[in-house]
């Protein structure tokens, strides 16, 4: 019988040895398909190690960001071939949307300096393949009510999309440690220190507030706001290293990437590569790992209210691990997530799967939690307006607010990217402000045709790219800060502690 069972078991490691040998052989020749790749795919800027980061200070990382920067343009932007000079690469000196152009480049690290003595710092980190510019507004907003907001550029982004296939989460997690010394610094002991997340800027956000109440020499924040966190991702990512494999050989090098698109987007890659996905799994892993061991251990008490904004439909990350893997081990400590619904008027009903009707219902557990939850939904069925359903931490029965907002008539609802931007967001914003233009208006562009005629992904045309309820969320995030200021001044130009 042994012996049965020892030739079975080499018999299924040969199958499986065999099948995963062919999958391998589908993805390298899958990979061959397609454009050679482009200098913005194949060159890697220098970036600070976590030993270097933890050693410097914002004007040494400033400095570095700018030899990156420099290096982009030298070893890319100069060195293009007549083939890549079109209007629709920002890397191309004469496009409309290249980032050289504009008055302030917010693909770079900024400061916001409040008028006066600042009341307290918010680090802001943006989303995985994003940039600075996804949270400008809400830096804003911050630095109108007296904080100092330090907008981060999180290592390998802003750049190239090359500086994502050999960057690390742990370089992130460096760089996320300095941008909160340096609020630390700029406030004093003793003032407040917000955290602003968006997707990959919330799993960073967590994860750094996770280390410092293991760790007291961390600057503590007193709150965390999350946008859309990465908490948990697809299973795909747990494998995403396996794709990448045949990248080994110099042949398969475009195995290393998930995507390869045509980059028009001044302030997001539209190129994604293997390790980026990797990365992420590999950042919520230890996050989700942390926190179990944490709570097993009573030691979540020391964390600060977290207020979250999440679409309980999100193709990009795991709404419900938001809910699963964070906030069910969260302490009574005046936290908050505020899910935003699908549209359930009834022109929706037959096109919206089961599962996105549901979502809802799977993420919101049952009897009384450790937090308040609130959800943004419709009034009713067959009715645009909108209502707050707010559920106190440790009861059952929920309260309803109407929103002066309407949920509109042709979104289904909301998405992964859409959180951070309002509606006049002139590049992402479905009512653009006209006052600013980045080269683009993705927020409006809705054209007709036949597939295969448009450089832009489709998928992420039908992506709604902006926020209907952002003045809400606005609302919620203000309602948390000192009233420093009558009435919001104009927008500023950022400053740093270095010239360029």
């Amino acid at each position: 019988m042994a012996r049965v069972l020892i030739k079975l078991g080499k018999w299924i490691a040969v199958v499986v040895l065999v099948f995963l040998l062919s999958l391998l052989g589908i993805r390298a020749w899958d990979s061959q398909r397609g454009d050679p790749l482009a200098p913005w795919q194949t060159f890697v800027p220098d970036e600070l190690t976590p030993s270097q980061l933890d050693a410097t200070d914002w004007r040494g990382y400033l400095a570095a960001e700018q030899r990156a920067f420099d290096e982009v343009k030298t070893e890319v932007t100069d060195k293009l071939d007549p083939s890549e000079r079109v209007a629709s690469n920002r890397y191309y000196e004469g496009a409309s949307m290249y980032p050289g152009h504009f008055a302030h480049d917010w693909n770079r690290s900024y400061v916001l300096e409040p008028a006066g003595k600042p009341v307290g710092a918010v680090v802001l980190i943006h989303g995985l393949t994003d940039s600075p510019y996804s949270l400008r507004d809400i830096a804003e907003l911050y630095r109108a009510h007296g904080f100092v907001a330090i907008g981060l550029r999180v290592p390998g982004h802003g750049t190239v999309p090359a500086g994502l296939t050999k960057v690390d989460w742990t370089d992130w997690l460096a760089a996320t440690r300095l941008a909160m010394r340096e609020a630390r610094q700029r406030v004093g002991p003793d003032a407040p220190i917000h955290m602003v997340g968006y997707s990959n800027g919330g799993a960073l956000s967590v994860k750094y507030t996770l280390d410092a109440c293991e760790h007291n020499a961390l600057p503590m924040p007193t709150r965390l706001v999350l946008l859309s966190p990465m908490i948990g991702v697809t299973r795909f990512a747990r494998f995403a290293g396996l794709a990448g494999l045949p990248a080994m050989l110099p042949r398969f090098a475009k195995a290393a990437w998930l995507d390869l698109l045509p980059e028009y987007n001044p302030y997001k890659y539209n190129s994604f590569p293997v390790n980026a996905a990797r990365q992420s799994y590999l950042l919520t892993d230890a996050i989700r790992s942390q926190v179990l061991r944490m709570a097993s251990d009573k030691q979540l008490s020391r964390l600060p209210p977290i207020l979250t904004f999440q679409s309980v439909v999100d193709d990009t990350v795991s709404a419900s691990a938001v809910m699963r893997t964070l906030y069910a081990h969260l302490p009574k400590n005046g936290s908050e997530v505020v899910l935003f619904d699908v549209n359930r008027n009834h022109r929706f009903d037959t096109l919206l799967k089961s599962s996105s009707l549901t979502a809802l219902g799977r993420m919101l557990p049952q009897g009384p939690q450790a937090y308040r939850s609130t959800v943004i939904t419709n009034a009713a069925m067959d009715d645009d307006h909108t209502v707050a359903r707010t559920t106190d931490a440790g009861q059952t029965t929920s309260t309803t607010a109407p929103l002066a907002l309407l949920y509109p008539f042709n979104i289904f609802s909301l998405s992964h990217i859409a959180l951070p931007f309002p509606p006049d967001d002139p590049l992402y914003g479905t009512q653009p402000d006209m006052s600013e233009d980045f080269g683009i208006r993705l927020g409006v562009a809705a054209p007709r045709g036949e597939r295969g005629a448009l450089i832009l992904n489709l998928n992420d045309l039908l992506r709604i790219s902006s926020n209907p309820f952002y003045p809400y969320v606005r609302e919620r995030i203000e309602a948390l800060l000192p009233a420093e200021a009558a009435s919001p001044p104009p927008k500023a130009t950022p400053v740093a502690p270095i010239a360029h």
